[in-house]
């Protein structure tokens, strides 16, 4: 009989887990116009439609910028611009609309291949700008409100609604409207657990940004999530680099996510559209592909519980079989349970580590093991700086590690080798002499 690898039968245990927590939930799509022409575009339209077919709330803002100034230019119609927003004059506004609409009619027609029926409505109540630094903006928009009542209306019925960058007055005069802000509205007014910022970019990585020491990048480059707080230390060592009105549009997304974070939605995330799968894989997966700014308790290093215990045995195997780790039984870690801590993601634990006392103001950090897919997160890092702090807030002088392997990460942690003697009294006692594991230390 064949047998699934570990591997994919991980992959399909996060899928369930993420399919029964978000099943029913509102989810608003960004999604930018250069996305609609690249060729990954009908794989994004099957993977939408499935979410909208398998119970999620799919709600779609098409931007349509690009899409409008190819109209303007064709039209022979003069686009200025007031800092980041377009004045739309009454001479360009039905053809801001023309535009608007036809890059909304292509969602609508990806949706039908995949039998979801999608409404394209005047969801957004708008005011004009009026006059800004002495320009008048004419028909540009800001959002007055969504209509929240009429888009569950249309959700409820099973269908997608579609938000164009179009939003009308009280008496019924359009605005252009930008569809950033129209996603950030929606995104709040109907309480999604999550909006998803779809383009044709890489997205924020370390080498074409300046990301802060402490931030962690994978081995690719990519920020694989962060805190609204480390999201505000990468735009302003940013914008001190390049100026606040940079155009840099990985950093105006990121900005974007951050206004999100801080107006209720729990997750956003920043990806990149032209990844085939990339919004399923970016759904129903720890690690995705983009990069999430959470502002729910997405991850948490806490104290270990006994049903944690075959899953932290499980991490730790793979170590014990090449040497680095020595063997525990089950039995051996509940008896020590109060010395472990556990880094948990989404409910599923990916790395562990304890502290076990020795007296004579010392304890060892040990049983360190971290699963392989998230090397790039850090999380044997962070359990180890955890476990400092816990022994600083025991008023322990002294931390100690023993390793066959691992010396140099050690080192860069701040450790320092010393010797068996250096050892507590009862530890040195213990000490196996044929393993020869070496001892680094750091004091407190």
């Amino acid at each position: 009989m064949l047998k699934a690898s570990l591997p994919a039968v991980d992959l399909i245990r996060e899928a369930f887990h993420y399919q029964s927590r978000f099943v029913g939930s509102t989810m608003v799509f960004k999604i930018d116009f250069p996305v609609t022409e690249d060729p990954a575009f009908s794989y994004l339209m099957k993977d939408l439609a499935l979410l909208a077919r398998t119970g999620f709330r799919v709600v779609i803002v098409p931007g349509a910028k690009e899409r409008i100034d190819v109209v303007l230019e064709e039209y022979r119609i003069l686009s200025r611009y007031q800092g980041e927003s377009r004045i739309t004059t009454a001479a360009g506004i039905p053809f801001v609309k023309m535009a608007a609409f036809d890059v909304a009619t292509r969602f609508i027609t990806g949706l039908s291949a995949d039998r979801v029926d999608a409404v394209i409505g005047n969801f957004v109540r708008a005011r004009g700008l009026g006059v800004c630094e002495g320009l008048d903006m004419e028909h540009t928009g800001t959002v007055d409100r969504i209509l929240t009542d009429s888009i569950e209306r249309v959700l409820h019925l099973g269908m997608v609604p579609i938000l164009p960058c179009i939003g009308w007055s009280p008496s019924g005069k359009p605005y252009n409207v930008p569809s950033d802000e129209i996603a950030l509205s929606a995104a709040a007014a109907l309480g999604a657990v999550k909006l998803f910022i779809i383009s044709v970019h890489e997205g924020l990585r370390a080498g074409a940004h300046a990301i802060p020491k402490h931030i962690a990048a994978g081995s690719t480059g990519r920020i694989v999530h962060l805190s609204p707080q480390e999201v505000e230390a990468i735009l302003e060592t940013n914008e001190l680099l390049l100026g606040r009105e940079t155009q840099d549009r990985p950093l105006q997304e990121l900005r974007l996510a951050l206004q999100a974070s801080k107006a209720g939605v729990e997750r956003v995330h920043l990806i990149d559209g032209r990844e085939e799968g990339a919004i399923l894989r970016e759904l129903f997966s720890n690690l995705g592909v983009g990069t999430m700014v959470y502002a729910d308790e997405y991850e948490a290093i806490r104290p270990l519980k006994s049903t944690d215990i075959p899953g932290i045995l499980r991490l730790m195997e793979p170590l014990v079989q090449q040497g680095n780790l020595v063997r525990r039984t089950a039995a051996q870690i509940q008896e020590k349970k109060g010395d472990y801590v556990v880094f948990e993601i989404d409910g599923s634990v990916h790395a562990c580590g304890a502290l076990h006392h020795w007296g004579e103001g010392q304890a060892e950090i040990a049983a360190l093991a971290t699963d392989p897919a998230y090397t790039d997160m850090g999380l044997g890092r962070r359990i180890v700086r955890c476990l400092i702090d816990r022994a600083i807030k025991q008023n322990l002088r002294r931390v100690f590690v023993l390793t066959t392997h691992t010396h140099d990460w050690f080192e860069f942690l701040g450790f320092s080798e010393c010797t068996v003697e250096s050892l507590p009294a009862c530890r040195r006692k213990q000490y196996d002499r044929i393993r020869k594991s070496k001892i680094f230390a750091l004091d407190l």
